[in-house]
């Protein structure tokens, strides 16, 4: 987050009420003075008054020069302006870049500083015929903010006061095997959060999951910092948190677990760290207890299965690096990455903790050194292909028959040329129908078990606890399904409010075409003409768009190749400590299109 300051942070709910505002002034005298330097007016009046949150980045016909959507550019989705009307002057001052983000109830707008010049490029981008994004032009909204790392600063900032005010804060997940880890950070903070600033009770440390026999089972470390739940925003928490975290508006430690710690319960002289030592910030204590080092490597495989010629599938691998160094004092730890090329790993990024060298970053053979913080953490993030294959590739067919009835047919193969330790531990395929009411269905599969629901057909392929090992499964179902008569029936174009800062009046108009500026709003009218009511968990699932989606975990390795040998870990100062890794792969949205019907898929780049 370094160059990041903030100069304002809005809260709304769903009634688009502010609930909740912060103001920097130490950021907005630095912004004061760039406007002078520049000849420019500045914002000091605390009211939004109108923006065009609603353009949603897609040029519609009803889109104005001067709107977000005029851009036509997806990331002003999440990047918005806003008018602030000056009344007593007559004229209208725009506030860029504005930072969106929707998290439950509740939208949070973060202002990050940036140059007026910047101000000046968005606002001229805005106004041009060309959409701001053609080729070759000088201007884009790309290059600019490539130009502000303030912006990722302040998104930053904004999820962490999402996960906040709705109480998903949820540290990465570690695989244990033997004991639980315990040691300072267990007993001072235990589950510590919001319960240290607002003297509520102190929450219990939730237990960590432990083996029988030393053998790996699943279990996450006891979180330092729990879900708050859903109540009201609790305003106090978070003042607290804004000016730990980000005094005078520059974010230094985001971590809420470390800012309840430091509230809660302060520093001591036992605290201290070594005098030739520097203490970084996200280490606010030093650990003492049993000394521990855990390794998760976790991955979600995403992918689109097509089964067709002129369409290729799709499979992706996200992957991070989860840790927790239960280490005393301030030690180093170092590991070589030696599977980076082998791994066939395209995008690489490492926790502020970690020390990279530049060849590391070319993803060649290197040693990545860190100083860990307290609690688990996510070293590195990663994005790589599947070295081996997809796990479960095949196809599934859905042809209606009649109007309510249709036959459907997978024919599936389950980890094909995947070889020991990999292990499938389950696998489900759901057939969601979430505008069709399923009454009936007959079929039989070739292995596992099925169930139904209202909207979805379900097949247990490998139930948890009977996973597969070194071998694969050629799976088959063939089967028919009846749904309810089908009954038209329209959507209300109107949708909930979502907490954007608009004025009614300025982006919610109908034209005497009917459509809508809205861009979400005009596509689901176009979308609905003829389909019955549904909620929007499903989005694909209108006219002819039928697919499964596959549920699956796998253990034992990963599936990019991505590792970590236990015994090239060091720790210096020398210390005794076991080392132990483990790693799960699990899905993401992996999807089967249905191969007769119709399916959305990427363009190709033309060469």
């Amino acid at each position: 987050m370094r160059g990041c300051s903030i100069r304002a942070i809005w809260i709304l709910n769903a009634q688009d009420a502010v609930v909740f505002s912060r103001r920097f002034p130490v950021v907005e005298r630095r912004w004061r003075e760039a406007c002078n330097r520049e000849n420019e007016s500045c914002i000091e009046e605390d009211t939004l008054k109108e923006g065009s949150s609603r353009g949603f980045g897609i040029r519609t016909a009803q889109s104005t020069e001067g709107m977000d959507s005029w851009v036509d550019d997806p990331i002003t989705r999440h990047v918005i302006s806003v008018y602030i009307n000056k009344e007593e002057e007559g004229e209208n001052h725009l506030l860029w870049p504005l930072i969106l983000h929707i998290k439950g109830q509740y939208c949070i707008l973060v202002l990050p500083l940036v140059e007026p010049q910047h101000l000046k490029a968005y606002a001229r981008i805005c106004k041009r015929s060309d959409c701001g994004n053609a080729v070759g032009v000088d201007e884009s909204v790309s290059s600019l903010l490539l130009e502000l790392p303030s912006i990722t600063g302040a998104f930053m900032v904004a999820h962490a006061i999402g996960d906040i005010i709705s109480g998903d804060m949820v540290e990465p997940e570690i695989v244990v095997s033997a004991s639980p880890v315990g040691g300072l950070l267990d007993s001072l903070t235990g589950s510590i959060g919001i319960a240290g600033m607002s003297a509520r009770p102190k929450p219990v440390a939730a237990p960590v999951a432990v083996s029988a026999a030393g053998a790996v089972v699943m279990g996450a470390i006891a979180s330092d910092a729990p879900k708050i739940g859903s109540r009201p925003l609790d305003k106090d928490a978070l003042r607290t948190f804004i000016s730990s975290s980000m005094p005078f508006g520059t974010p230094l430690d985001l971590s809420y677990s470390n800012i309840s710690a430091m509230k809660a319960h302060g520093f001591s002289s036992s605290d201290l760290p070594p005098a030739d030592l520097k203490q970084p910030a996200w280490k606010p204590y030093l650990f003492k207890g049993k000394q521990r080092l855990l390794f998760t490597i976790h991955e979600t495989v995403f992918a689109a299965m097509y089964d067709r010629d002129e369409i290729p599938d799709s499979i992706s691998i996200s992957g991070q690096v989860n840790c927790r160094a239960d280490l005393e004092g301030l030690p180093d730890v170092s590991f070589p990455l030696t599977a980076l090329n082998a791994a066939h790993v395209e995008v690489l990024s490492f926790h502020p903790c970690a020390q990279v060298p530049e060849q590391c970053v070319d993803k060649q053979a290197a040693s990545v050194m860190f100083s860990p913080p307290l609690g688990n953490f996510v070293l590195l993030c990663y994005q790589a292909t599947c070295g081996v294959g997809p796990p479960i590739k095949g196809f599934y067919q859905l042809s209606m028959v009649s109007e309510d009835e249709g036959a459907f047919l997978f024919k599936l193969s389950l980890m094909e040329g995947y070889k020991a330790p990999l292990t499938m531990d389950f696998c489900t395929i759901t057939m969601p129908f979430p505008r069709r009411r399923v009454v009936s269905f007959d079929g039989t599969p070739s292995i596992g078990t099925v169930s139904t629901t209202d909207r979805s057909v379900e097949w247990k392929i490998i139930t948890s606890g009977r996973g597969i090992t070194g071998k694969s499964v050629e799976a088959t179902f063939p089967g028919t399904i009846k749904f309810a008569p089908w009954q038209t029936q329209r959507l209300p174009s109107s949708r909930p409010g979502f907490g954007n800062i608009a004025d009614e009046e300025s982006d919610n108009e109908t034209e005497s075409n009917g459509n809508m500026v809205n861009v979400d709003e005009f596509l689901m009218e176009k979308m609905n003409k003829d389909l019955p009511s549904v909620d929007l968990e499903e989005p694909f699932c209108w006219q002819a768009y039928n697919y499964a989606k596959v549920s699956f975990k796998i253990m034992g390795a990963s599936l990019s190749g991505t590792s970590i040998d236990p015994k090239s870990v060091s720790i210096y100062p020398p210390v005794k400590a076991p080392v132990e890794f483990s790693t799960q792969v699990t899905s993401g949205d992996y999807i089967l299109w249905n191969t007769l019907g119709k399916c959305p898929s990427a363009a190709s780049r033309k060469s």
